[in-house]
């Protein structure tokens, strides 16, 4: 697997992660996980990664960059999620906390993909 198709999964697996992640907080698969600033916030990072995994795949040389950016744009809302968490904010399940946790070490490592991959 090339550089650039290894960002281009890590995108696709965080976007479905954070699509599905909205999608529970609006109600939708499960009634009574409503939240609607953790849905928003989830929607709004899984259109970012969409807009960067299209530009990745429509500008080879950008993908890099683009990972790079979209993913610590990702980053940066998941560590604000945790701090909501912890701070007794927002939603308290244990799948929540758990789900946090993966996106945490699905971020860095996307993170560090980028960082690593050959510059187009």
């Amino acid at each position: 697997m090339t550089s650039r198709s290894t960002l281009l999964t890590f995108l696709t697996v965080e976007i479905l992660l954070f699509a599905g992640a909205s999608l529970i907080h609006a109600g939708i698969p499960i009634a009574g996980s409503e939240h609607v600033q953790a849905m928003t916030a989830e929607g709004v990072i899984a259109a970012v990664l969409t807009l960067g995994l299209a530009i990745g795949g429509l500008r080879p040389a950008a993908a890099r960059t683009t990972a790079l950016a979209v993913q610590g744009f990702a980053l940066l809302g998941t560590l604000v999620g945790v701090f909501t968490i912890a701070v007794g904010v927002g939603p308290q399940t244990p799948a929540d906390k758990a789900f946090h946790g993966v996106l945490l070490v699905l971020l860095v490592a996307g993170l560090v993909a980028a960082w690593r991959a050959r510059r187009a």
